[in-house]
């Protein structure tokens, strides 16, 4: 194995090592069935956290590691939002606006409101919502070779690494952005993520929870 495969390889263990649940198979099942709602949902994605880097660098100026660690993020993100657009026209899929999942606004309605704690809790969250991406695009890419897509299955499979990295830059971001220990309030974070996408859910989307 080449030390690019064994690194990605120890980066998803950390990644589902980090998750306190991993995706339950009837979300993967829905998602080869809902294959274009999936990547419609994709897309927004990536136009969502490319935008919320933009935000955290407009708010928090102060800040050099996370100004340097967003910018590269969003740069990235836009990059992936043109490729899965790239992918909707290939394949003949009209991309347009989907309404959101309840797994962000689940997360975002616990954070504090007091601007510092704030800035950290939104770091937390952005770390699990990474972390979740890259762990059900390594879920997805035997799935989608199974079944004879491995152009989309090659694209995720490409996403891996930045995606480790992005989850990794956003809990480092979060450690260093108070003089508190993180610990308590990541497994908060945890299980309020895990209860997410562990239960029924009416709406399917990349990050929705069982499809119910």
């Amino acid at each position: 194995m080449s030390s690019r495969s064994n690194g990605l390889t120890e980066a998803l263990a950390a990644v589902r090592e980090f998750l306190a649940c991993a995706t339950p198979d009837a979300w993967y099942t829905e998602a080869l069935v809902q294959k274009d709602s999936l990547l419609i949902d994709h897309a927004n994605c990536e136009k969502k956290a490319a935008a919320t880097a933009m935000n955290l660098m407009y708010r928090y100026t102060s800040f050099p590691l996370l100004l340097t660690k967003m910018s590269q993020l969003a740069r990235e993100e836009l990059l992936h939002f043109q490729q899965v657009v790239e992918i909707l026209a290939d394949r003949g899929v009209h991309y347009r606006r989907l309404g959101p999942s309840r797994y962000a606004a689940g997360l975002r309605k616990h954070i504090r409101k007091d601007e510092s704690s704030a800035l950290t809790d939104t770091l937390i969250i952005g770390a699990f919502i990474e972390a979740r991406s890259c762990e059900r695009f390594a879920g997805l890419i035997p799935l989608l070779e199974a079944a004879g897509d491995h152009g989309l299955a090659k694209f995720y499979g490409s996403l891996l690494k930045s995606e480790a990295r992005h989850y990794e830059d956003y809990l480092q971001l979060a450690a260093n952005s108070t003089d508190d220990d993180i610990t308590e309030r990541v497994e908060q974070f945890r299980n309020i993520e895990a209860e997410l996408v562990s239960t029924a859910d009416t709406t399917f989307r990349f990050h929705s929870g069982i499809p119910a």
